[in-house]
């Protein structure tokens, strides 16, 4: 019955959005809107795996994604500075390793996002993600230093199911 009801209310946002965007109503512009949203409803239940329990975890979690996603900007530009003094210093050489550590994150998006947020880090890149283990190409050894605990690892710590 709880899902009828999600159906419903999102059906109807689709059409009220739908005549508001039109800028007037008439009968053709309800027809249409009618069918129109019944395709996008089925496609965002059926084929997008849609739910509104998912946006309400999602809204729950947004100013913790936004204050992980300030982290990311930071940690990019911080990164960006050490792999440019690798660039112009003489001594500056790389010396690459390969480090494999366990996240203990639960969430599959957790894990990908933590992937997705190593890889997007100057001097780091994930070469291989399975649940929660990681194999990560670091361009010097302390890049890898603090992996495991990273600020990233306990941001995504606090994202609540």
């Amino acid at each position: 019955m709880h899902l009828c009801y999600n159906k419903i209310a999102m059906f109807i946002l689709f059409l009220l959005l739908w005549i508001i965007l039109n800028g007037r109503f008439t009968i053709e512009i309800l027809l249409i809107g009618v069918l129109v949203s019944i395709l996008i409803s089925v496609f965002f239940y059926r084929i997008l795996g849609w739910s509104l329990k998912k946006d309400a975890r999602l809204l729950r979690n947004l100013p913790l994604l936004v204050i992980y996603a300030l982290n990311l900007i930071r940690e990019v530009f911080v990164s960006t500075f050490h792999v440019m003094s690798l660039i112009w210093t003489p001594h500056g050489k790389p010396d690459p390793l390969m480090v494999e550590f366990h996240s203990g994150l639960n969430s599959r998006f957790a894990n990908t996002l933590l992937a997705n947020s190593i890889t997007l880090t100057p001097g780091t890149f994930t070469v291989a993600h399975e649940d929660d283990r990681f194999v990560i190409h670091c361009l010097r050894p302390e890049f890898a230093e603090g992996l495991e605990d990273s600020s990233f690892i306990r941001l995504l710590r606090r994202v609540r199911p």
